[in-house]
């Protein structure tokens, strides 16, 4: 029933116990405390909303950073990740495979706000060795929803 709940709510956290009660054939009492479990085990973390923001008339510049550090003895990347997270301008922080550490995704007004975050606070951090900052030009999905529509194809069609 747990991961029925969490595939649902993954999609559109804006189902009602009622909405999922019906969907996966439970009641809404069993829902609604298996959601309260979920979140006191912080399984849920939270519910943000999908926004598409070239849509607004709000300026945003969204960077992916790529980090390499030098781990730290008895903590790992743990500790250097949890330093980067609680800066207010970072949106998701991950440890990866292959040719650097982390991956840091922060989101700014502008290419400068993001360059003086990697200048200011990312790349003097004495664990980190290098950063490669690389901006988003242009986002057609996020959290696995498109946020452009699908165009139709107007080209006309010629056969033989």
């Amino acid at each position: 029933m747990r991961e029925k709940i969490l595939a649902a709510i993954d999609k559109n956290s804006k189902l009602t116990a009622k909405d999922l009660a019906a969907m996966l054939g439970s009641s809404e009492e069993e829902i609604s405390a298996t959601i309260k479990e979920l979140e006191a085990e912080t399984i849920i973390c939270g519910y943000p909303t999908l926004i598409n923001w070239d849509k607004t008339e709000s300026e945003k510049v969204t960077a992916l950073i790529e980090v390499k550090v030098t781990p730290q003895r008895g903590q790992g990347f743990d500790k250097i990740a949890e330093r980067i997270y609680k800066f207010d301008e970072v949106e998701s922080v991950y440890l990866m495979s292959g040719g650097f550490d982390l991956t840091v995704i922060i989101e700014g007004k502008s290419m400068r706000e993001v360059a003086n975050f990697v200048s200011s606070k990312l790349a003097p951090m004495e664990a980190v060795l290098s950063t490669a900052t690389h901006f988003v030009l242009k986002k057609y999905k996020e959290h696995g929803l498109p946020l452009v529509h699908e165009t139709n194809d107007e080209r006309m069609l010629i056969t033989p």
